[in-house]
């Protein structure tokens, strides 16, 4: 049995009435395309293949390939993708795609931010993750772990806290509580920003000294008439503004830039 990695934040699921509570909440159905991030030893795998006509896998450890395959031989069709996941694209599998993973926590943020690119392929994601990270995903305004990845997956998604899993659950146990999330992207969002790239740029800003106000943290996009033609209080600070709001910012940027 391979011991799992640090460097890939390798942490195995064991604990079978989580893996039964997960597929629930999945709900896979025969012929829809699911495609399952750093499988490991195939806890969850082995639970979806008899679901479905097909997985897919995106794998980087390649030791666990070859053991995942052939554990898997016998219970369903398993295509398996040796790559990081980071720099996967996923475009290139059958869509609509629903993505499941218990994700590494080393690379769960920049994933999920890799995966919103993305997004125009896919349907629904369930992920195993970190549960302060989950907290985040979750937060409104007002909450001290509301931030960057608050908004940004809160534009795209309708976020789902579904349950926690206790660190006995893995092996190695974690040093910290995980959580299970489901993310549903909106057909199209309730705010609409006029330059994606630009709402990502003011909140990286705003977010990035969050304890200066706004008219501070984002004195080189906006000036003071741009504050008034939206009426939002500059003196308040980032944590404090709703999604509509960021998107209210962002919008008033760009027609200021012209």
């Amino acid at each position: 049995m391979p011991q799992p990695r640090k460097r890939f934040g390798q942490h195995f699921l064991h604990d079978k009435g989580i893996i039964s509570k997960i597929i629930q909440a999945i709900n896979p159905q025969r012929t829809q395309h699911l495609v399952e991030i750093g499988p490991g030893l195939g806890a969850l795998t082995h639970a979806l293949l008899p679901l479905i006509d097909h997985l897919d896998a995106v794998e980087i450890d390649r030791d666990l390939i070859p053991i995942l395959k052939e554990s898997a031989t016998e219970i369903g069709k398993l295509t398996i993708h040796e790559f990081d996941a980071l720099k996967f694209d996923f475009h290139q599998l059958p869509t609509p795609l629903r993505v499941v993973g218990n994700l590494p926590y080393n690379i769960s943020t920049p994933l999920i931010f890799h995966l919103l690119e993305q997004l125009d392929c896919i349907e629904d994601m369930h992920f195993m993750l970190q549960r302060e990270v989950v907290d985040r995903l979750s937060a409104t305004p007002g909450n001290k772990i509301y931030g960057r990845l608050s908004v940004m997956v809160q534009y795209h998604c309708i976020v789902e806290k579904l349950f926690n899993v206790a660190a006995g659950a893995f092996n190695p146990p974690p040093e910290v509580e995980s959580a299970v999330v489901r993310l549903r992207p909106y057909p199209e969002p309730p705010h609409h920003a006029n330059d994606l790239s630009a709402l990502r740029m003011l909140v990286n800003a705003a977010f990035s000294q969050r304890r200066k106000t706004l008219r501070k943290s984002l004195s080189n996009y906006l000036k003071p008439a741009d504050w008034e033609a939206i009426s939002i209080d500059s003196q308040r600070r980032p944590e404090e503004l709703s999604v509509a709001e960021f998107v209210a910012i962002s919008n008033i940027f760009v027609i200021a830039s012209k």
